[in-house]
């Protein structure tokens, strides 16, 4: 399953992104991962979360995320979920005009396949999104 929390930068989604997280790791069993595009808010999450800091993985673009992605989830079968802050950054489209509706949609796959979900966070308004990618928001600020 695949949750996006949209809206514009500066509007709270990261610490939206920050409850979900530690509210999940309270009644998870398996391995909870934050990706974010630094090592800012490893104070603000629960120990037993572990945080990856994309950028020291010299990931360049979209299809070198996905396949970082599927590296993560080959080596840890106890993934329960990913949560993505900054979701466009991390996935090298922030300053393009990239449609994220491929990209959602390869994530979604992988999300069945899997068994892992996935949290969100993606710096657009729902209303910029297609309808199969808006219809994942969970929260729209």
């Amino acid at each position: 399953m695949v949750q996006i929390i949209a809206g514009s930068k500066g509007k709270g989604k990261t610490k939206i992104l920050l409850d979900k997280v530690n509210t999940k790791v309270k009644e998870s069993s398996g391995t909870l991962v934050y990706l974010d595009k630094n090592s800012k808010h490893m104070y603000e999450l629960d120990r037993k979360v572990r945080l990856i800091n994309v950028n020291e993985y010299c990931v360049t673009n979209y299809s070198e995320f996905i396949g970082f992605l599927c590296g993560m989830i080959s080596q840890d079968h106890d993934l329960e979920t990913v949560y993505l802050d900054s979701f466009l950054s991390l996935a090298c489209i922030e300053n393009t005009d990239i449609d994220v509706t491929p990209i959602i949609d390869k994530i979604d796959m992988i999300s069945a396949k899997f068994n892992v979900d996935f949290v969100i966070s993606m710096s657009k308004d729902k209303s910029q999104l297609s309808e199969s990618v808006a219809q994942k928001v969970i929260v729209a600020l």
